[in-house]
């Protein structure tokens, strides 16, 4: 089953304040991108895939010169909802966006949160992208089919990492490959971290047996051998990594996970169009489009009421998911 959802950055790990914007003459001010003081919100811990994507978009956007001096900063904390409510909070702010995804939707589920995405301004959907199964270099799990056949065994022994909390695409990955190996979801121990970058130690320091994470958050790592990849989550192999889809390895997942950006409630037309504009200029430009494949990242992009509809469907997919695996 798949959920149709589709985001290192120059060690994207160091949390970025700049100054006040300095406005220049460019591309962004004939175009009418330039936002003066506009502030890129990440709603988990640095190094991990909203903070990477918040990152690049904001780089790749100054050096196109659509816009200048992107102040991001983090705000982790229960899965991105605590950053969910403080976007929410800021009613009316044109000059705040936040970075998002299929994670944000699941942890308003499993918090039970009291503001949703529903309370958001819908700015896009950025990318797609597979999860990956990775364990550390030393690990005894040489295949997917070592680590499934120990999983098996003893499902609770084997604790897996995930970046999201339990809804999010990190949790629903490993849950999937479990029904499809015969193991009873309700029996695995999933350990959820706010984001990627908490989750790399753990794998790394055999704190879990495995990990589930995007694709783009441990490219490096997995180039470097720091991690070894055992399988992709997607319909297809990605390019230039030595692993099989779970598919193809004879589990019957096919999974991805998806990145966005929504902004505050209450902005006007204009602020809210503003927005949209910078990120479809975004979106053209020739530095979007390396990152997209330095990232290993699908362009999944949709705007403003599309993405507003698509983010209702995705509530309601998660919950049905849920609701399947018996979680």
């Amino acid at each position: 089953m798949r959920l149709r959802t589709p985001l290192a950055l120059l060690g994207a790990a160091v949390l970025v304040l700049v100054g006040p914007p300095l406005l220049t003459a460019g591309s962004g001010s004939e175009t009418g991108t330039q936002i003066p003081g506009l502030r890129f919100m990440v709603p988990n811990t640095p190094g991990g895939g909203y903070d990477i994507t918040a990152r690049t978009a904001a780089k790749n956007a100054e050096d196109a010169g659509l816009t200048h001096n992107i102040e991001v900063f983090n705000l982790p904390g229960a899965g991105g909802t605590v950053g969910l409510s403080r976007l929410v909070s800021e009613h009316g702010n044109g000059k705040l966006a936040m970075s998002m995804g299929l994670g944000v939707v699941g942890a308003v589920r499993s918090n039970d949160a009291p503001k949703t995405l529903g309370d958001t301004t819908p700015i896009a959907r950025l990318t797609e992208e597979q999860d990956v199964v990775v364990v550390a270099k030393d690990s005894p799990y040489k295949t997917i089919d070592d680590l499934i056949r120990a999983w098996k065994e003893n499902p609770g022994k084997l604790p897996v990492g995930g970046g999201s909390s339990p809804g999010g695409p990190d949790h629903l990955a490993p849950m999937l490959m479990a029904r499809a190996a015969g193991i009873p979801p309700k029996q695995v121990n999933y350990i959820p971290f706010d984001g990627g970058g908490e989750l790399l130690a753990s794998i790394l320091g055999n704190k879990v047996a495995f990990g589930v994470s995007g694709v783009g958050e441990y490219l490096d790592q997995i180039k470097a051998g720091e991690l070894r990849l055992l399988a992709v989550t997607g319909p297809e192999r990605v390019e230039g990594l030595d692993a099989p889809t779970l598919k193809e390895a004879g589990y019957d997942v096919n999974f991805t996970n998806w990145r966005g950006i929504v902004a505050p409630p209450g902005l006007t037309d204009g602020e809210r169009d503003k927005l949209v504009r910078l990120v479809e200029e975004l979106h053209d430009s020739d530095e979007w489009r390396k990152s997209l494949e330095q990232n290993g990242w699908d362009d999944a992009f949709l705007t403003g009421e599309e993405f507003g509809a698509f983010l209702d469907a995705e509530d309601k997919r998660v919950v049905s998911v849920l609701k399947e695996l018996g979680l």
